[in-house]
């Protein structure tokens, strides 16, 4: 295990950030479909690029061997709600970083979810010799964004017009990196 299970409880929501399982898979593969259909922040359309528990499966193998991966899940009222994934980089160039991704049901909002997966993954890239964290963020995501940067992150570029939504309209791409000085 890459981390120790913390808990938290805010909001009244008890709640448990662990590494991610294999016996996740199914929770995994269901809840990145609902979370694809709740907001308009992530990457995907409803039902695009779908993994199914054996890709799930083979996800966590692969991330639970490779030092430069962590895959956290958040655990509450006994399933899982939300998730995110620190993924490295094999190649000599790019060794010192990884790219940082997370979603969390929408019932969940509001209960540091998010920030808590996001403190344990800097908290693990710290203490492996992770030198930066990069995400890429939708600029109308202002709370993601100002979390990111009271954690540390600095804006470092814009993709103009990179995302269209279901409304047909453009949007920016906001990518965020922060570096450890250590």
């Amino acid at each position: 295990m890459k981390i120790d299970d913390q808990h938290f409880n805010v909001n009244g929501i008890a709640y448990t950030i662990r590494p991610a399982a294999p016996e996740d898979a199914q929770s995994l593969s269901a809840l990145r479909l609902q979370i694809d259909g709740e907001t308009e922040n992530l990457d995907r359309e409803p039902d695009e690029a779908f993994i199914d528990p054996s890709g799930f499966e083979q996800l966590i193998q692969a991330d639970t061997e490779n030092c430069k991966n962590l895959f956290l899940v958040a655990v509450a009222r006994d399933k899982i709600v939300g998730f995110s994934r620190c993924e490295g980089n094999s190649l000599q160039r790019f060794a010192h970083k990884a790219e940082f991704g997370v979603c969390v049901l929408k019932d969940f909002w509001g209960c540091g979810i998010g920030k808590n997966l996001l403190m344990a993954s800097i908290a693990w890239a710290d203490a492996n010799g992770i030198k930066k964290l990069a995400l890429a963020v939708l600029e109308t995501n202002k709370s993601a964004i100002n979390l990111y940067k009271k954690l540390g992150f600095q804006t470092e570029g814009i993709l103009k017009n990179d995302k269209r939504l279901s409304s047909g309209n453009f949007f920016n791409t906001v990518l965020m990196g922060r570096w450890n000085e250590q």
